[in-house]
This record gives C-alpha cells, structure tokens and sequence, in this order.
C-alpha cells in the first residue's frame, strides 16, 4: 500500500521535532573523502524535496575528518555531528547516530562512498510504496579478489547455519521505516549486528540492488581483522551451529573411542591378533583430540564472552562532542 511520507507523525527521539528522512553516515579517518561526500550527498538530499537531516558520527578518527565535519555542519544546517571520545567500531557509531536520528525513515550508509548517495532517492521510492525496510543488495564489488571471496563465503556461511535467513550480499546500506528503526533502537544486546536485527525485526521488506563502488579516496579502514571480527559477531549472534557442531563431534569421537577400545580389549582377550601400541599412533590421537578440545574451549569462550560483556552493561559508546544538534555541547 503506497503512503506519502508526510503520513508518519512520530519521530524517533521524543519531544524533538521531526523530519520526513535522517542519513546516517560513521566515518573514520576520511578527510580524503568528505568534501567528495559532502557535494554529492547534498544534491542527492536538494533533489528529494524533502526535510532531511544528516547525522555523521566521528568515530575517533586521528586525521581531520572532525574539521571537516565541523566546517560542514556550520555551512548547512542540516548536517549534525556525534564526536566519539575514541573509536568504539562501526556498529557502534551506526547505533549512535540512530539513537539521535528524528527522521520518519533512517537510510544507514558507510561514509567511503562505496554505498552511492545517488541510490538514496529509489530506497525513498521503495519506502513509499509502502515497504518498511529496504535493504541494498550488491550487484557487483569494485574490491580485491581476497575480499570478494571472503563476503562471499561469509555471507553463504552465514545463510546455511543462521536460524535467520539473512539475505545474501545485503550489507548495511538501507533505508529503515521508523517503526523498524525504533525496534532496533530498543535492542540492549551490546555486541550488534545490525543488518542481523534488521532482519529479526521482520517488517514488510525488500531488496534493491546496486553496483558498489570502490573507495572514493585513501585505503580501506575495515581490514580482513575487523571483517573476520563483524563475521564472528554475525555467527555467534545467529547462530547455535557451532555449538551443536562441538557437541555432535564429541559424541561422535567419543563412539569411536568406545567402539575401538571394545575391539582391542576383545582381540587382547580372545585373539592372538596384533594390538597397535606403537608411540606415534597414540601422539597422534592426543594431539588431534587436544586440537579439538581447544578448538570447542574456544567457541565456548566465544559465546561466554559475550555474555560478559552483556553483564557488564556497559555503554556502547561515549560521546565527545555533539554539533549542530539544539543544546549541543561537551559531554
């Protein structure tokens, strides 16, 4: 059912007064690429002939990126700015600027310029239509081989072993419904996996696909660690495979270790066959066993970890600095 986007009087944050589109952009260390982003940004947001605002979170970036940001929100007003106390990671400065956001619909984007602003307006055309959550699926990547075939793998790992069907090569560029931004907002978990709760919230989706870009400027700060990292979360958050794969094998070597000790100790007993008792049979067992309790002590560390980290409750981030929002300040 098609709406117009002036039909959704709630904002996200209480008593602040609304707007029909927030973007929410994190950055870190893109001095190279602001003005870029800035220029194309804006015609983009002037095109849609809607009230937007802009929230872009410095995520502790050590180059000049907080200048710029500056200098931009004092040029146009819509454009406001969260400034971490250090880097707390790109989920972390997502959720921030969620928190802040007074759009009736939130588009999350990366601030690189391989989400392309100029997608923004057909995820607008979408949302009107009367979808809740459009999420961008990529058509192509303009990224190294290593890197196209680590998404690849993850995200087809990911659909096999997660109890959530979460949609092959979405990542976290979309545009969000308020109610469905407001589900997530809610969400106390610490670790987060945006693009995992997007799709636990249900809601009427759909996808829209995309060329993504290669970096505008300067070099990727999302190495293969974080990635790995984001891609244990998203496991670890979805999923009780793993957990169930330790076990399974467990009980399987355990068997086999039943039904061969059974074997040797009838040969022992009621055969004059051979018994191995040869060293490295028996280091080899030990070690490979050893490597297997290891591997599960850790997948187990995983998941307690995690649940450490929930008791603690400790908050996702720390904000430095707010510009350009009414009140703002140090905080």
């Amino acid at each position: 059912m098609a709406r117009p986007a002036t039909t959704l009087p709630h904002p996200l944050v209480a008593g602040a007064t609304c707007v029909d589109l927030s973007v929410l952009v994190p950055v870190y260390n893109e001095q190279e690429t602001l003005p870029e982003l800035e220029r194309r940004l804006e015609g983009v947001l002037d095109g849609l002939g809607l009230d937007c605002e802009v929230i872009a979170v410095n995520d502790g970036s050590a180059d000049g990126t907080l200048a710029l940001l500056r200098a931009w929100s004092g040029r146009d007003p819509r454009v406001r700015v969260i400034d971490f106390s250090r880097n707390f990671g790109h989920q972390a400065a997502l959720y921030a600027a969620l928190c802040r956001a007074r759009g009736r619909a939130v588009v999350l984007m990366d601030g690189d310029l391989q989400d392309p602003p100029e997608v923004i307006p057909h995820m607008v055309e979408r949302w009107r239509e009367g979808h809740e959550v459009v999420y961008a699926v990529r058509r192509k990547r303009k990224e190294g081989l290593l890197k196209r075939v680590a998404y690849a793998a993850f995200y087809r790992l990911l659909q096999r072993i997660a109890y959530l069907k979460i949609p092959l090569d979405s990542g976290g560029f979309s545009l969000l419904d308020h109610r469905v931004a407001a589900v997530l907002k809610g969400m106390p978990e610490r670790n987060k996996f945006l693009r995992g709760l997007r799709t636990w919230a249900g809601f009427r989706q759909t996808s829209l696909l995309y060329e993504r870009d290669a970096r505008y400027a300067g070099h990727t700060k999302y190495g293969l660690s974080k990635l790995f990292r984001l891609a244990l979360d998203g496991i670890v958050s979805y999923s009780y495979v793993p957990l169930r794969v330790s076990y399974a094998f467990g009980l399987v070597v355990s068997g086999m270790s039943f039904i061969l000790a059974v074997v040797y100790l009838f040969q022992k007993l009621f055969s004059a066959k051979y018994v191995p008792q040869g060293f490295t049979t028996l280091a080899i067992l030990i070690l490979f066993l050893g490597g297997v309790q290891l591997l599960t002590v850790g997948l187990l560390g995983e998941y307690v970890g995690r649940i450490y980290d929930e008791v603690k409750r400790r908050p996702d981030f720390v904000e430095r600095e707010l510009i350009g929002f009414d009140g703002a300040g140090r905080r």
